[in-house]
């Protein structure tokens, strides 16, 4: 993967690091690293999610922020729904444990 196809390339090295920091913190987490793995089977909506990790949507949707933060998950509205998909970093979940 080049630097232009990864979100977590910045114009400088100190954003850079700041990214890949971010990055991390969204992984290194069981849980999220769960909910990445949810994501693949479910069509990315919250309430998908929510059965398929077992996790209530208040607590999820904590942790989804986190991963889209950190460049594992985009959000995107669609007929009212949010939905959620992996990214490019995020199915890095598959390559972990």
């Amino acid at each position: 993967m080049s630097g232009k196809d990864s979100k977590t390339i910045g114009s400088s090295m100190e954003e850079t690091k700041e990214y890949h920091q971010r990055y991390l913190r969204a992984i290194n987490n069981p849980v999220r690293r769960k909910i990445l793995r949810a994501l693949r089977e479910s069509d990315g909506t919250v309430e998908a999610l929510a059965s398929g990790t077992g996790m209530d949507e208040r607590t999820l949707n904590w942790h989804l922020s986190i991963l889209e933060y950190g460049f594992c998950v985009e959000k995107e509205e669609s007929e009212g729904k949010t939905l959620y998909r992996l990214t490019k970093e995020g199915e890095v979940v598959d390559y972990m444990e």
